[in-house]
């Protein structure tokens, strides 16, 4: 992507290298863009971080999922932003500044796949390549009014790609359009194993209570417009009383593996680090093993009571995050706060390694705003199906 194309500064850049697609396949003249953190051949991967760029040097092999879509025709077109590390949630970089939200230019774009969902949400993509450890897919979707899946953990492939947290990193895309969506899916997918066939939907009433008044509204319309077609739809609850507890174990073990891969890293070569990424350092060194190991527990527990809600047909249909996206002039505190409420949505599928997909809802103050589906585990295919049927409906 030339520099002066790029209207809302979501590529990085970088010299432009010969990126050869497939002459034929499903994805032909479907451009790709691909979030800094995958290695393109001819590229560095500098993964929102000078120290990492300047480390890097020029790959010379593709991640295997940027060679699947290469393969499948699509026409690479640049490397796009995150946040430094993959670490936040904002799409706010430091050192190479924040992209712009193309539906919602006052506001942030998300992140850490800041770059690949404003490339799409502006129409300089039409599909790419994102990273979802704590959010990183699902929140840019959301805030920039595309559609987004964090897949079953483990399910596509991350070689070549900058871990963070490995019990939680995934691979996943984005698309304007849920038709485009199941192009991509079918190129990134073998079939699914157990499909869905007669999902039962169901309401989780807790995360819902989690989400502010005006974006509750439309969501409890649109449950409204789903049961008028599907009838009623029964509501569940996920935390068990045990939210604050959950997005805890959530923090303390994202923290620590993120130290595990990255800690030694920052102890011998002091890199620079934005806001946020170094005190969230500081905070991973102070988890004991007692913490640590209590929260696996509550992991663990939420991953069986989830289970048990969901079995092998259960489809949650879910708030992706609680608000519309922060204003990019917000506050510090504002900024701090909003993370928090919004992990504790988010870190659900995290935790337990369900697939989510995130459509376009509507607008919240000005904004866009998305709902989900979380499915089974190996659903993908399937839920990404559903999430076009009832996308349709609450239109």
């Amino acid at each position: 992507m030339l520099p002066h194309l790029d209207r809302y500064r979501a590529f990085l850049p970088y010299p432009s290298a010969d990126v050869p697609a497939s002459a034929e396949g499903p994805l032909k003249g479907l451009r790709l863009a691909v979030k800094d953190l995958f290695d393109v051949a001819g590229y560095p991967t500098g993964c929102g971080n000078p120290l990492m760029l300047a480390a890097s040097g020029i790959k010379t092999t593709h991640a295997p999922a940027v060679a699947r879509l290469l393969s499948a025709g699509a026409d690479f077109c640049g490397k796009t932003h995150t946040d430094e590390l993959a670490w936040s949630l904002y799409g706010v970089n430091a050192h190479f500044g924040t992209p712009v939200n193309p539906a919602a230019p006052e506001h942030i774009p998300g992140g850490s796949s800041s770059g690949s969902a404003a490339a799409v949400a502006g129409h300089l993509a039409d599909i790419a390549l994102g990273t979802d450890t704590g959010g990183s897919v699902r929140a840019p979707a959301s805030f920039c009014g595309i559609w987004g899946i964090r897949p079953t953990h483990g399910r596509l492939p991350l070689d070549g790609c900058m871990a963070l947290a490995p019990s939680w990193d995934t691979c996943g895309f984005f698309a304007r359009d849920g038709e485009t969506m199941e192009h991509v899916a079918n190129v990134m997918y073998d079939v699914d194993a157990h499909p869905l066939k007669d999902p039962r939907l169901l309401v989780p009433q807790d995360m819902l209570d989690g989400v502010e008044a005006e974006g509750r509204r439309l969501i409890e319309t649109a449950i409204e417009h789903i049961e008028h077609r599907r009838g009623k739809l029964k509501r569940v609850n996920v935390y068990r009383g045990e939210r604050e507890a959950i997005y805890t174990a959530f923090r303390e073990i994202q923290a620590v593996e993120v130290l595990g891969v990255h800690g030694d890293w920052v102890e011998r070569y002091h890199p620079p680090l934005g806001p946020g990424i170094a005190e969230r350092f500081d905070f991973a060194r102070g988890v004991t093993r007692e913490a640590l190991k209590h929260s696996k527990e509550r992991r663990a527990d939420l991953v069986r009571h989830l289970e048990e809600i969901i079995g092998s047909d259960g489809v949650l249909v879910a708030p992706v995050v609680h608000d519309a996206p922060l204003r990019r002039d917000d506050g510090p505190a504002k900024f701090d706060s909003y993370r928090h409420d919004a992990m504790k949505l988010l870190c659900v599928s995290g935790h337990t390694g369900l697939p989510q997909v995130v459509f376009p809802l509507g607008r919240v103050h000005g904004a866009p705003f998305g709902l989900s589906l979380i499915g089974p585990k190996g659903t993908d295919l399937s839920l990404i199906s559903l999430a076009r049927e009832i996308s349709e409906i609450v239109a």
